[in-house]
């Protein structure tokens, strides 16, 4: 069995409580847009929108340094460039018509870098940033890595978590919470509104399972690569698995 970097992460949805969050383990061999894509098939995303990942690569250090010095000291000592590097955040996010021209940040390509390429300490702090209208936010932390002697088939693999995921295109994190509470109440013009529009009369987003959510990892992924990456139209058969019409085949 081949020896791979295993890199195990948290990612919780910022902003939402009860807490959505996953516990999860990726292959160090897997690009950033990979993880993107394992991300958004954790937390319910259904690859529509842009995303990227924000990494603040010496924000932390540069923080710590602020304590014992001032700035021009640190100028002094780091260099002028050097600073201004510290200070700068690291974007890893595909190539769009939409890129907006930012100093403060250095932009890369999310399907050129792999995992074991970008982080150099643990714990290291992201975000995963998705649908720029709607503003979902995933906190993201690597909490270790190690090379060990595995079947590269069983990741990526979630390993525990809490929630459901957000519901695409609904406003947000205040337009998940109204719903969630149009749906506690199962009354009212909200709730008959969202109904409609989900065509369901029930969701539980505190729901989680682990088993459903570990076959669409080795699924949804591959699918949202294929959109991202080589504009692909998804397969009628690839849309019927994004929505889960195998649960309802076998609820029959």
């Amino acid at each position: 069995m081949a020896i791979h970097p295993v890199y195990k992460y948290y990612a919780e949805l910022n902003g939402y409580t009860p807490k959505i969050w996953r516990e999860f383990e990726m292959n160090g061999d897997k690009t950033m847009a990979e993880l993107g894509y394992s991300l958004m098939a954790m937390f319910e995303m259904q690859a529509s929108h842009l995303f990227r990942f924000n990494y603040e690569y010496g924000a932390e250090s540069l923080s710590e340094l602020r304590k014992h010095y001032p700035d021009e000291k640190l100028k002094e000592v780091l260099g002028k460039d050097s600073f201004t590097d510290l200070s700068r955040a690291l974007l890893f996010e595909l190539p769009s018509d939409e890129d907006n021209e930012n100093g403060n940040v250095i932009r890369y390509d999310a399907s050129k870098y792999q995992l074991k390429d970008i982080a150099t300490r643990i714990p290291a702090h992201f975000t995963f940033e998705y649908d720029y209208g709607d503003g979902w936010c995933i906190n993201l932390t690597l909490k270790s890595y190690k090379k060990i002697a595995i079947d590269a088939r069983q990741l990526p693999r979630v390993l525990n978590g809490e929630g459901y995921g957000i519901i695409e295109d609904c406003g947000g994190i205040n337009g998940l919470k109204d719903l969630a509470t149009a749906f506690r109440k199962k009354k009212g013009q909200k709730y008959n509104e969202y109904r409609q529009w989900l065509g369901m009369d029930n969701i539980d987003l505190v729901s989680f399972d682990i088993d459903d959510m570990n076959f669409r990892l080795k699924k949804l992924p591959r699918i949202y690569r294929d959109c991202y990456e080589y504009g692909y139209e998804p397969t009628q058969r690839s849309i019927d698995l994004i929505e889960r019409k195998y649960k309802k085949q076998a609820d029959k």
